[in-house]
């Protein structure tokens, strides 16, 4: 647990990191496709209460949904801000149209098509940047994660 206490930038830091290198580790393990991994990193860190065959919910979402449309980690990252914000539809729009404002920012486009057209080879670093920023937002919010191991 990571307590009560009010966290430090650096501790919030610490905790995008952590749920990023998850993403990362679950994408690159070949179980995972972007969407389930952005998914299951958010789950695991900020609502572990919540069982893990959730992630299959996002079975359909990898490679821009299977038609190359919207890029999969920013589809689990939607699914993950859902996941976590109970309930809240305003507060989870407004921080999917900042995640979606931010990704194309950093990447040019949100289209699966676009950012894969010269291989798959960015979409690790896609996944865990996604996992990251969800991180940070949810934190910004006032959300606290309810573990800090890793599985």
């Amino acid at each position: 647990m990571f307590g009560l206490k009010k966290k430090t930038a650096d501790e919030y830091h610490d905790v995008a990191a952590q749920v990023a290198q998850e993403a990362d580790r679950l994408y690159r393990s070949g179980k995972m496709h972007c969407a389930e991994a952005v998914l299951a990193s958010i789950r695991h860190f900020f609502a572990p209460q919540t069982p893990g065959n959730v992630v299959q919910l996002a079975g359909g979402f990898g490679g821009g949904s299977g038609a190359g449309c919207i890029c999969g980690a920013v589809s689990g990252g939607t699914m993950a801000l859902g996941l976590v914000m109970n309930g809240d539809k305003k507060a989870v729009t407004t921080m999917t149209q900042e995640m979606h404002r931010w990704f194309k920012q950093e990447n040019g486009a949100t289209c699966c098509k676009i950012l894969t057209s010269h291989g798959k080879s960015g979409c690790v670093k896609l996944t865990s940047s996604v996992a990251g920023k969800v991180a940070d937002m949810l934190l910004a919010k006032g959300v606290q994660p309810e573990t800090g191991a890793l599985t």
